[in-house]
């Protein structure tokens, strides 16, 4: 059972040190801020607030923001995704502070502190075994003497040697007493340490839960932020900008043929492709600019120069076109497109 309780023990040092060094390159990827965390907590001395990498990149936007006018389409979005990535870095700085508190203090703690106490009882247990073990060859020793000298006596001796043998004898079998006495103490008190490792799993299991509570707490706050983004751009492709830097009624402006009574955009999804059918308006041809695979059954994959066959449809987003090409058909988007008159 004891030597159970050890290697338990020794399981659980080993897994929590790997553990705790790990979740720390996780919070903190930046080695040289580990060590200079490290450091400072040496020597005992607070650790200087450092900004987060969102909240760094956050900054350089709004700054670029201000160069290339707030006004232009790219300062605007600029300022949009730049808070939207200080409140990200600001979101990761309280992560990271909830979770050393709550996971990586208590497992410090463990190894800091109680491991330090159960690695001190158990090199005491090993020179307790080892004074133990002396006792006893030191009492086999003055057995063995003890049993040659009563087998031939020495009568001419004024003070017989198995006296002064039996004597010895007496004497360490007192100090085999004492040692085991000592080892036997020595012994219990490194089980009940050894024994607390179940108490010790327990604390570690509710900071594990409290961790994941964090950590999914942080990630659904970050999921809010670029949900909300998303929204204030308008889930508009990288290309959106070009199209909306044409004047209206250009080429490439799909609003030049759509029909004035067309209504709002719905979603795409919503949209049946193969019971799309061209609009008595007609439809036009477009030369493609890019290649271009298509995400799903709903689109159609593109090549660079070739000519396809484009129309709108009610209720389609404006960055999107129905293509046709031979007996395929499916959405494309018009910023891959030059449309030909």
């Amino acid at each position: 059972h004891f030597e159970n309780l050890l290697s338990r023990a020794d399981c659980t040092k080993n897994w929590t040190e790997k553990i705790y060094r790990q979740t720390e390159v996780v919070l903190q990827p930046n080695p040289g801020a580990r060590i200079e965390e490290f450091l400072f907590e040496k020597l005992d001395r607070k650790v200087p607030p450092r900004p987060t990498n969102g909240e760094i990149l956050g900054q350089f936007m709004l700054e670029a923001a201000k160069e290339f006018g707030p006004g232009t389409p790219y300062g605007s979005t600029l300022i949009k995704v730049g808070d939207c990535q200080r409140r990200l870095g600001g979101a990761e700085r309280e992560f990271l502070q909830t979770s050393s508190i709550s996971f990586l203090t208590p497992l410090r703690n463990f190894l800091e502190g109680d491991w330090r106490t159960i690695s001190k009882e158990r090199r005491l247990l090993e020179n307790r075994r080892l004074d133990l073990d002396a006792c006893k060859a030191r009492l086999k020793k003055a057995k063995t003497a003890e049993t040659k000298a009563a087998a031939v006596p020495d009568f001419q001796e004024a003070r017989p040697r198995n006296y002064v043998l039996s004597a010895s004898a007496s004497a360490a079998k007192h100090e085999l007493r004492v040692a085991q006495t000592e080892f036997d103490r020595q012994a219990e008190v490194t089980r009940l340490l050894l024994e607390g490792i179940s108490s010790t799993h327990v604390n570690h299991l509710r900071c594990l839960c409290e961790f994941v509570e964090v950590q999914a707490m942080y990630y659904s706050q970050c999921h809010k932020y670029m949900q909300e983004l998303q929204r204030e751009l308008g889930r508009r492709s990288p290309h959106s900008l070009e199209v909306n830097s044409h004047p209206a009624g250009s080429p490439t402006d799909p609003s030049a043929f759509l029909p004035l009574n067309s209504p709002s955009p719905l979603e795409t999804d919503t949209l049946q492709i193969e019971e799309v059918q061209p609009p008595a308006s007609g439809t036009r041809k477009a030369k493609v600019l890019y290649d271009y695979d298509a995400a799903d059954s709903s689109e159609l994959s593109l090549r660079a120069d070739e000519l396809i066959t484009v129309y709108t449809v009610p209720g389609m987003d404006s960055d999107w076109l129905i293509g046709e090409r031979g007996n395929q058909k499916g959405k494309v988007p018009v910023t891959y497109l030059e449309l030909l008159s």
